[in-house]
C-alpha cells in the first residue's frame, strides 16, 4: 500500500492547470507547423501563422492562450493499492482549481438554467475516478472551452449503419461545428460503449497525442480517411477556407450490446488545452 497525500496531488494538480494554459505541447507545435507548410489558402495561412504566434506569447508572458480558459475536467486513474491521505479527493481537486483560475477567467455557473450565476474561482471541476491495478496515480486535466464543446455530438447508430455511417457522423459533426468551434480542429472520437461511456472516452481521445495513430490498423485507416473527408470540406482554419480544418481525428472502440453502435464526437479546438501527471 501506497500513501498519497492529497495536498500534493492538489499542487500538481495546479501547475498541470497552469501549463495547459499557457504551454503548447511539442506533438501540437509540430501539427501547427506542418497544417502551415500545407495550407493552399492565403487567409488560412494568416490564421495559422497568427495562431503559431499567440501560443508563443502565451508561453513567453505567461498569458492565457484564449479568452475561454475553459471548464476543468479532471480524470483520475487511481491504483489499487494506493491510500488517499489528507483532505477530501474533491475538495483538494476544486482548491487546486481555484487557485490556479485566481488570474484566469472564471467561466463556471452554479445553476445551468435558472439563475445561471457565476461561482466566481472556475469551480466545481468535472471529476472522474477510476480504480486501476497498481501503486500510482495517474491525472489528466482538460481545461475544455465550450466554443468547440458545444458543437459535440453523440449518436446511436445500428450496427447495420457499419463504418460508413460511423465516419459519416465524424465528418457530419465537423461539417456543422464549421467556424464557430475555433479551426483546426482536434476530434476525440468514441466507437461503442454505451451512451456515457462513448462521451467520456471521446473526451479523453481530444488529449491522445496527435502523432499516436490507434494501435488497430483498421481504426488507424478509419481516423486517416475521416481526417481527408473533413479536411477536404474546405472550412479551414479559422473557417477562412482551405485544406486543414482539423489536425487530428483520434478514434477509440469499446465493446458494446448487440443492438447498438454508439458513436461520441467530442470537439476540441486549437487551443487543446490539457497536462497529464503521473504521482
Amino acid at each position: 500500500m501506497r500513501t498519497i497525500q492529497t495536498e500534493g496531488i492538489a499542487l500538481r494538480l495546479e501547475e498541470m492547470i497552469l501549463s495547459a494554459q499557457y504551454d503548447t505541447p511539442q506533438d501540437l507545435s509540430r501539427s501547427l507547423d506542418d497544417a502551415l507548410s500545407g495550407e493552399r489558402s492565403h487567409l488560412g495561412v494568416a490564421a495559422l501563422k497568427q495562431i503559431v504566434e499567440s501560443r508563443a506569447i502565451s508561453h513567453a508572458q505567461r498569458l492565457a492562450i484564449c479568452q475561454d480558459t475553459g471548464l476543468c475536467v479532471v480524470f483520475a486513474d487511481i491504483g489499487q493499492d494506493v491510500h488517499l491521505a489528507g483532505a477530501y479527493f474533491e475538495d483538494a481537486v476544486n482548491g487546486a482549481v481555484r487557485r490556479a483560475y485566481e488570474g484566469l477567467r472564471k467561466s463556471a455557473v452554479r445553476d445551468p438554467l435558472f439563475e445561471r450565476q457565476n461561482t466566481r474561482d472556475n469551480t466545481p471541476a468535472v471529476i472522474h475516478a477510476r480504480i486501476v491495478p497498481g501503486d500510482r496515480l495517474r491525472l489528466l486535466v482538460i481545461c475544455k472551452g465550450f466554443g468547440s464543446e458545444n458543437k459535440s455530438r453523440i449518436g446511436m447508430l445500428s450496427p447495420s449503419d457499419g463504418v460508413q455511417g460511423v465516419r459519416d457522423f465524424i465528418v457530419e459533426t465537423a461539417r456543422l461545428a464549421g467556424a464557430s468551434a475555433c479551426p483546426p480542429l482536434i476530434l476525440g472520437a468514441c466507437v461503442g460503449g454505451s451512451f456515457e461511456q462513448a462521451a467520456l472516452w471521446a473526451k479523453r481521445m481530444t488529449a491522445q497525442p496527435l502523432d499516436r495513430p490507434n494501435p488497430d490498423p483498421r481504426y488507424a485507416a478509419l481516423e486517416r480517411e475521416t481526417l481527408d473527408a473533413i479536411n477536404a470540406l474546405g472550412i479551414g482554419p479559422a473557417g477562412f477556407g482551405g485544406v486543414c480544418t482539423a489536425l487530428k481525428v483520434s478514434i477509440c472502440a469499446l465493446p458494446t450490446h448487440i443492438a447498438g453502435l454508439p458513436v461520441a464526437v467530442n470537439v476540441c479546438c486549437h487551443a487543446s488545452r490539457h497536462a497529464e501527471a503521473e504521482l
